[in-house]
C-alpha cells in the first residue's frame, strides 16, 4: 500500500507539472495570438510526438518527455543587415546566429511578412514574452492563497507544548539539566504545559514570532505575563535569563548560528492555523523574498550540491532540487501518516512554489529564458527612444541572434547543473521526514 501511494503521489506532481507547463504556454500563446503573430506549434513536453492537432494555423499537442514546453512563433529574430535569412558562416559563432534566424524564418508563408514576431512593437513583444512566467506566478498565487486561507499552514503557535526545567545553552547537544544549570523562568513562573500566551509585558501575542521577539527583547527584565488556563486567564510574573538561542532572520525563520538572547524556557506547540488575507499576503511576500535570495544563493550551493552527490556530504534541507526530487518528495508525502487533507496542502504548496521558481527563474535576463527577450526588446526600444531624442535614423529592430552564443553558453551551463541536481535526486535525495 505504501509503495501504491508513493506511485500515486509521483504520478500526482506530473500532472501537475504539465498542468504548470501548459497554463506558462497559454500565457504565451494567447498574447502572440492577440497581436496577430502567427504560432505554428504549442506542445507540452520535448522529444516524439504523443498526440497531436492542428486548428486553424497552429498544432497543438503533447510530447513523450514532459520536461518543458514550447510554443514556435515566426520571424523571432530580424533578417540580417542585407535581408538575407539563409546565408551560412563558416565562423563557428556566426553559425550559431544564422542558424537560429534561419530556423526563425524556416515556416514562412506567404502573407506572414506581417506576422512575424520582431515586427511587433517592442512593449507588445515584452507582453508576450512576460505572459508566460506571469501565469506561473498568477497560478502560485492562487495555489498559495487556497492553502494559506482554505487548509491552513503549521505553525508554532503561543500555546505551551512542554516547559523546560532548566537554562540549557541551544547550542548544546543535551537536554538533561545539570545540578549547575538555573531553573528556567518558565518554571519559576509556573508557567504550565497546554497554558495559552496572551500577553507578555502588556503587549498581546497573537502569533508565536511576536511573542518569540518579545522575550528575546527583555532578557534581564521581569515582565508579567497573562495565560490562558483552562478558559481561566492568571498573571504570572518571569525574568527573563539571558540564554544562547538558535538565530532568527528578518522573516521569522530559524538559521545557522546561535545569538545571545532572552529566554523564557518554554518550547510552542504547533498548530494548524488559517490565515486572513492580509496575513496570506505578507506571507506570500516573505516567501517572494526568500526566493529571490535563494536564486541568488545558487552558485554558492553548487560545491555542496557536488559533495553530496558524489562525496560524503550531507544533503542539505536547502539544497537546490529538481523535477526528479520533487517528485520523490511528493511520493513521500502521500505516504505520510497525517490527515488527507494535509497530504493535499503540502502537495498544493509544493506545487505553488514550482510555479514561483518557473516565473523567478525565468525572468532573469539571459538568453534563452523569456527574461532575455524581454531584455532585449526593453533595449530596442532605449535606443529607439534615444535616437528620436537626439533625432538620429531610427536603429531599426535589435537583433537578438546576436545574442545566440551566449545563449548556448547559458544553456549548457544550465544543462550541466541540472545533470548535477539529477545525480544528486537520485543518490542522495532531500528527504521531509
Amino acid at each position: 500500500m505504501t509503495t501504491l501511494m508513493f506511485i500515486l503521489g509521483i504520478v500526482v506532481f506530473a500532472v501537475g507539472l504539465l498542468v504548470s507547463i501548459a497554463w506558462h504556454e497559454l500565457g504565451h500563446l494567447s498574447t502572440a495570438k492577440l497581436f496577430g503573430i502567427r504560432v505554428p506549434q504549442y506542445m507540452v513536453g520535448f522529444g516524439p510526438t504523443v498526440w497531436s492537432r492542428t486548428k486553424g494555423d497552429t498544432e497543438y499537442g503533447v510530447k513523450a518527455v514532459p520536461l518543458g514546453g514550447y510554443i514556435r512563433m515566426i520571424g523571432m529574430f530580424p533578417p540580417d543587415g542585407s535581408g538575407r535569412v539563409t546565408a551560412r558562416s563558416t565562423s563557428p559563432w556566426r553559425g550559431m546566429i544564422e542558424d537560429a534566424r534561419t530556423a526563425a524564418y524556416e515556416e514562412l508563408k506567404p502573407g506572414d511578412e506581417t506576422r512575424m514576431f520582431y515586427t511587433r512593437k517592442p512593449w507588445k513583444r515584452v507582453i508576450v514574452m512576460f505572459a508566460g512566467p506571469f501565469m506561473n506566478l498568477v497560478l502560485a498565487v492562487a495555489l498559495f492563497l487556497t492553502v494559506l486561507m482554505g487548509f491552513g499552514i503549521q505553525q508554532q503557535t503561543t500555546t505551551v507544548a512542554s516547559v523546560s526545567p532548566c537554562v540549557i545553552a541551544q547550542s548544546q547537544n543535551r537536554d538533561t539539566c545539570r545540578k549547575s544549570d538555573p531553573a528556567s523562568p518558565a518554571a519559576d513562573a509556573g508557567i504550565r504545559r497546554r497554558d495559552r500566551i496572551v500577553s507578555f509585558d502588556g503587549r498581546p501575542t497573537g502569533d508565536w514570532n511576536t511573542l518569540s521577539d518579545l522575550i528575546r527583547d527583555s532578557a534581564g527584565k521581569t515582565v508579567p505575563i497573562v495565560v490562558d488556563r483552562d478558559g481561566r486567564r492568571l498573571t504570572l510574573h518571569a525574568t527573563i535569563a539571558t540564554n544562547l538561542v538558535t538565530r532568527k532572520d528578518s522573516s521569522g525563520n530559524y538559521v545557522k548560528g546561535y545569538v545571545k538572547a532572552g529566554f523564557l524556557g518554554f518550547s510552542a506547540a504547533t498548530g494548524v492555523t488559517r490565515l486572513d488575507l492580509g496575513d496570506s499576503v505578507t506571507w506570500m511576500t516573505e516567501r517572494v523574498g526568500d526566493a529571490v535570495d535563494s536564486l541568488a544563493a545558487l552558485p554558492g550551493k553548487i560545491p555542496a550540491l557536488w559533495d553530496a552527490a558524489f562525496g560524503d556530504g550531507p544533503r542539505e534541507p536547502d539544497s537546490p532540487m529538481g523535477i526528479v526530487g520533487a517528485a520523490r518528495v511528493t511520493g513521500e508525502i502521500a505516504t505520510l501518516d497525517i490527515p488527507a487533507s494535509q497530504q493535499v496542502a503540502m502537495f498544493v504548496m509544493l506545487l505553488a512554489g514550482f510555479n514561483l521558481s518557473l516565473f523567478l527563474f525565468n525572468m532573469l535576463p539571459l538568453l534563452p529564458l523569456d527574461g532575455g527577450h524581454i531584455a532585449g526588446a526593453l533595449w530596442e526600444s532605449l535606443r529607439r527612444g534615444v535616437a528620436r531624442v537626439l533625432r538620429r535614423p531610427d536603429p531599426g529592430p535589435f537583433d537578438v541572434a546576436k545574442l545566440m552564443p551566449v545563449a548556448y553558453v547559458v544553456a549548457g551551463i544550465f544543462v550541466c547543473f541540472t545533470l548535477l541536481v539529477l545525480v544528486a535526486d537520485v543518490v542522495n535525495p532531500v528527504k521531509i521526514s
